[in-house]
């Protein structure tokens, strides 16, 4: 397990490969929060 965190933080590919997916991850719970607010601030018509 020790060699697997050794490798983790030498490997740029690695870190860099979940920062992304940390990245797209975070922008799609945005887009998820933006359209759920959106539809609840709907206004409905008559």
């Amino acid at each position: 397990m020790n060699v697997f965190f050794r490798d983790f933080f030498s490997d740029p590919v690695l870190y860099l490969s979940f920062g992304l997916l940390g990245v797209v991850i975070a922008l799609c719970i945005y887009y998820v929060y933006y359209f759920v607010k959106k539809v609840n601030e709907a206004e409905v018509p008559e």
